[in-house]
């Protein structure tokens, strides 16, 4: 895609990767996505906000090549992952002039990762700012947001704030703005589910630093732009900062349908209760949307047949997944079936160490469901719709 002008003077100059399907070899993007590079021409300086994958370096720099650009003074390296930083190494060689500007854990992790020498890094300050004669750029300092190494950087002039991964979505779209906003609410949030949620906390104390600040257009790394800001600043504070919701989440598999007629008894019961449900078959499932409907969910009930003594793996897998994004979970449980033995209710509960839940009494059990097996899932359901009452979850 060709150069695009955001206000006078500024362009977006990055590159959509329409065909992208799986990002750190972990991440579906069923959607493809973007990255997002700015270039600021001002009176006296030119900068570069961020560059764009190693995969998409042609792109941006004929970008930069049909603007004319033939100096750039400063590349603002907001965050050292490849996905943002990666084309540095053809910028710098592009444009030797150029000053890499990095936070000092920046500067140390781009040295290790893409071999640059620290003589062209200019490390800056938490608030600093950086002159480029009619413009400015303001540096705010978010570690772990999501690396521990991330800034965002505030255009004053223009009120424009470019936090790189932060309000993010992987969308591949001709679109420049969010103006489809139903479509990019989805996608970004599945991507702070998958990306942010872990670091929940932290992003509290980054939206405070930056809740004074006048925006009139944020410009993350991925994704379409947002000229109504207050459109993805609700959906972080609702995410972040709201209670969970009267939602139970249910990623399940089943080798020989007994795990499977008790999920779908336990869901029935649920939703008689007036519970939302939310199931995922583990064999079929895009891991994406699990993660996503953690975002809200209050419970998590895992249902998991015996493999050799222990849960399923793809039951391993959604476990340590959820334990790693950390969602706000109050209460969680586990279902499931066994032949002639094993140790999958302890393997589970040893695999949430990270989330601050209460475990619900289990209902495991030998062999397919009967009778009094489907009783014990309703009182679990019951036991369930109890917890939520008293947190007055709605």
């Amino acid at each position: 895609m060709r150069p695009r002008e955001l206000e006078k003077n500024i362009y977006w100059v990055g590159a959509v990767d329409w065909d992208r399907r799986l990002f750190d070899e972990l991440i579906p993007l069923p959607d493809g996505t973007s990255y997002n590079a700015y270039l600021i021409n001002g009176t006296e300086k030119t900068a570069l906000i961020d560059t764009v994958d190693p995969t998409m370096a042609d792109l941006l720099l004929d970008n930069l090549n049909e603007l004319g650009v033939k100096d750039i003074d400063y590349v603002v390296a907001n965050h050292a992952e490849q996905d943002h930083s990666g084309t540095l190494p053809q910028i710098l060689k592009q444009y030797p002039n150029a000053k890499v500007v990095a936070t000092p854990k920046c500067q140390n992790l781009l040295t290790n990762l893409l071999l640059i020498s620290e003589t062209k890094i200019m490390t800056v300050e938490d608030g600093e700012t950086l002159s480029l004669g009619d413009k400015t750029l303001r540096f705010i300092h978010a570690p772990w947001v999501h690396w521990p190494e991330t800034m965002l950087t505030y255009l004053r002039e223009d009120k424009m704030l470019f936090p790189c991964d932060l309000f993010g979505s992987h969308l591949a779209t001709s679109d420049l703005y969010a103006t489809d906003e139903e479509t990019v609410f989805e996608a970004a949030k599945r991507y702070y589910a998958e990306i942010m949620m872990p670091f929940r906390t932290v992003i509290q104390k980054n939206l405070e630093k930056i809740k004074n600040l006048q925006m009139e257009v944020i410009a993350p790394s991925h994704g379409p732009l947002h000229n109504r800001p207050e459109f993805i600043l609700e959906a972080y504070r609702d995410w972040i900062y709201a209670p969970p919701r009267n939602i139970v989440v249910l990623p399940y598999i089943s080798m020989h349908d007994s795990t499977k007629k008790m999920v779908e008894h336990l869901g029935s019961a649920l939703v008689e209760k007036g519970i939302t449900v939310k199931q995922f078959n583990l064999s079929k499932t895009d891991i994406g949307k699990l993660a996503t409907a953690l975002v809200d969910a209050a419970t998590i009930v895992i249902g998991s047949p015996t493999v050799l003594a222990g849960p399923h793996p793809n039951v391993v897998y959604a476990v340590c997944l959820a334990n790693a994004l950390r969602p706000k979970l109050k209460f969680a449980s586990v279902i499931g079936s066994y032949g002639w033995g094993g140790r999958t209710i302890e393997q589970i509960k040893g695999m949430v160490s990270n989330l601050k839940v209460e475990l619900l009494e289990p209902v495991f059990i030998k062999g397919f469901p009967e009778k009094e097996d489907f009783k014990a899932l309703d009182r679990l359901a019951g036991k369930i719709s109890n917890k939520h009452k008293e947190h007055n979850l709605v």
